[in-house]
């Protein structure tokens, strides 16, 4: 029995080591997978989104052996937008025309892979051979405007790609995206910086432990970026690192393997730290709900589109100065914790295919990290 002296915020949690497997950017194609607690798919799973891309991307994914499976969709992904199918598919499939409901719900009535449309959700891994770990994920396809594709926002609008990043909860454990953070694994082979700087802001303020990513196929990689939270007057700052990411399976039969556990040596410096102010959850509907019942996990989603997205917790609204970051109380409150975060952009394809250039394909990224025991073992 613990001593209850302790104030419950202060008593370690259990934790356990929780593999997960990550691509992005398959473009059509399949590849063999490591063996794992949790798939994630960040985007990309086609080249413009027909039926019969998606039909074979979701059988592949339904088949592979992993207990949770989170995909969502990016901007090749185009039957996945309904808003920019209906103004602009026509003139992409206009010798095969889709039904972008058909192609929803092939995601959407999975039996077996979780689709997070900007929405969030809190995985329970419940299978007696697994971890029995439990993490919170944010999933959005939206990428900064670029070409005709789907799921974009205006690069020169900063407010409205504001709204739409801080619709992620601060609770956030696994944040998961199409487009990358700016300056963080999204420079192009042109040597630009193709990441959202508004992406990099809620970064800062959400602190996940990881952040999955893909779409600049040249920035594959990993960083590991430490939090300036020490600073009053300056938000969004980051303390150098001078950590060195060295892919371990070049020329070889091992796995791709980033390993943030204790036992790797080099144990990630983020507890998880739940946020002390949050947003209210969008309550599930009746068939979610059932359907997550049964699968171990919860859905809170909250669908918006690029133009419509609605404001987050902000400075906005909060007593003090807004340039300060100690205006922004409930990004700090009880949440320091939170000091670090591992950048993973995970594209399979290497060079600009299939834009441009042969196919050639890198290994999954598997990413090993301790999270928290849902329930205490006997």
């Amino acid at each position: 029995m613990g001593d209850s002296s302790v104030p419950p915020s202060k008593i370690p949690q259990r934790t356990r080591r929780t593999r997960f497997v990550c691509i992005s950017d398959t473009h059509n194609c399949t590849v063999k997978l490591p063996k794992g607690d949790v798939l994630v798919h960040c985007g990309d799973l086609t080249n413009q989104g027909s039926f019969g891309e998606l039909s074979k991307q979701v059988a592949w994914l339904e088949r592979a052996d992993f207990e949770c499976k989170l995909v969502i969709a990016g901007n090749h992904d185009i039957t996945l937008d309904t808003d920019f199918f209906e103004q602009y598919g026509n003139y992409i499939h206009n010798n095969s025309p889709q039904n972008p409901i058909d192609c929803q719900n092939l995601l959407l009535q999975s039996k077996s892979l979780t689709y997070l449309r900007h929405s969030s959700c809190t995985v329970k891994l419940t299978s007696p051979s697994g971890p029995r770990t439990t993490f919170n994920v944010f999933g959005s396809p939206y990428i900064p405007a670029s070409g005709m594709w789907a799921f974009q926002y205006s690069r020169t609008d900063i407010v409205q790609a504001e709204n739409i990043w801080n619709d992620i909860p601060l609770d956030t454990d696994i944040l998961i995206t199409h487009g990358p953070a700016r300056t963080h694994r999204d420079e192009s082979r042109h040597r630009e910086a193709l990441g959202c700087e508004s992406l990099r802001q809620a970064l800062w303020r959400v602190r996940p432990r990881i952040a999955l990513c893909g779409h600049v196929h040249e920035s594959r990689g990993v960083e590991r970026v430490r939090w300036d939270l020490s600073n009053k007057f300056v938000r969004y700052k980051e303390l150098e690192s001078n950590y060195q990411w060295d892919d371990p399976s070049v020329g070889n039969e091992k796995n791709c393997l980033v390993d943030l556990t204790a036992k790797g040596g080099m144990p990630l410096d983020n507890d998880g730290s739940k946020a002390s102010l949050s947003l209210s959850p969008t309550a599930c509907s009746t068939s979610e709900a059932e359907k997550n019942d049964a699968t171990g996990i919860e859905t809170n989603t909250k669908i918006v589109s690029a133009e419509g997205a609605s404001p987050g917790i902000g400075t906005r609204g909060l007593s003090g100065n807004p340039a300060s970051a100690r205006s922004d109380r409930p990004v700090l409150a009880g949440r320091l914790g939170r000091k670090e975060t591992c950048i993973v952009n995970c594209a399979l394809q290497q060079g600009s295919y299939p834009h441009s250039g042969p196919r050639r394909l890198h290994k999954p990224i598997v990413i090993d990290i301790n999270l928290p025991i849902w329930e205490n073992d006997s």
